[in-house]
């Protein structure tokens, strides 16, 4: 998805250049706009306004809801009890407004 995204993005660039740095990379990669496909499931994502998510596609809300999933559980997993409950509540906490 990285190498396809690149190339429709820098179609000049030649994405098998041993000589391509670090900062170089981390630049372009920074740079990749929504409209190829790691664009695309970045701005999946990330999406969190209530009206967008309404007309999501099946797809859409599968690449979101286990990106989401996997954040929950390595929080999860880098937190202590206590501070995985505060969480929760506040979660609880947010929803109810």
């Amino acid at each position: 998805m990285v190498e396809s995204s690149f190339a429709m993005q820098y179609p000049t660039k030649d994405l098998y250049d041993d000589k391509m740095d670090w900062i170089e990379f981390t630049t372009l990669l920074a740079g990749i706009m929504p409209d190829t496909p790691l664009g695309n499931v970045i701005s999946i994502r990330a999406e969190d306004d209530a009206d967008t998510l309404e007309h999501f596609s099946e797809e859409q809300h599968r690449i979101r809801d286990e990106w989401r999933d996997k954040q929950t559980q390595r929080m999860i997993e880098s937190m202590n009890k206590e501070e995985v409950m505060k969480e929760v509540y506040a979660m609880f906490m947010d929803m109810s407004k």
